[in-house]
């Protein structure tokens, strides 16, 4: 089943996603949560200001390709809203994490979205993230693409197809410029280095642990 969705249906999508993982006690959401969810100035790429207007159609457009709509049961007078992607994709829970992300944020390093996706999933290596990016390639059709490596990075990005296909030119903040006029740092080689940190830092306190409990022989 092939689906094409506009910028504010996919924002509106990634939204539900988000909350119904990270914040289970406030899902479903009301119009105005929702609305507010895909405002929101963090984790969210580009930042938008969408109205209750905008987020209905999303809505309807969504519910025409049974992604979202009304939640079925809720025990309030205010209309919620829910997602169903995994009702017509069956993902596992990281392809779910992935392509949240992906559809929030746009297009990612493995190593970005290790650190992206955290709160909804947490990957224990760079591997792992490039195996659910390989599952979601393999859909058919597929829902993720993997760009050309811009210049001057080491990590190639991914991009959500959801919303069709992407040129090979979209801007990486690598390749912006900061307010002050100073180069900003290569984002992809950020995220990989903090990944490598999180794993030496595990590593350290396993060998803390194992050495505290050599001790304890000795004891």
């Amino acid at each position: 089943m092939e689906i094409l969705l506009n910028a504010v249906e996919a924002r509106v999508l990634g939204a539900l996603v988000e909350k119904d993982i990270t914040t289970p006690e406030y899902y479903p959401l009301s119009l105005n949560a929702l609305v507010n969810a895909c405002n929101q100035k963090s984790n969210r790429d580009p930042v938008m200001e969408l109205d209750e207007a905008a987020v209905r159609d999303a809505l309807s457009g969504l519910q025409e390709h049974r992604l979202a709509g009304p939640a079925g049961g809720a025990d309030s007078r205010v209309t919620k809203y829910e997602h169903r992607l995994q009702e017509v994709f069956n993902f596992d829970r990281r392809e779910t994490a992935v392509l949240c992300v992906l559809l929030l944020r746009g297009p990612q390093t493995p190593g970005e979205l290790r650190g992206r996706t955290e709160r909804m999933y947490r990957f224990e290596t760079l591997d792992d993230v490039q195996s659910a990016l390989q599952k979601l390639m393999g859909r058919d059709p597929a829902l993720v693409k993997v760009l050309a490596r811009a210049p001057g990075t080491k990590e190639s990005r991914y991009a959500q197809l959801l919303t069709g296909d992407v040129g090979e030119d979209v801007p990486t903040l690598s390749q912006s410029a900061r307010k002050d006029g100073a180069p900003a740092a290569p984002s992809d080689e950020l995220e990989s280095l903090r990944g490598e940190v999180g794993e030496l830092r595990r590593e350290v306190e396993g060998l803390k642990a194992a050495f505290a409990e050599f001790r304890k022989q000795f004891e």
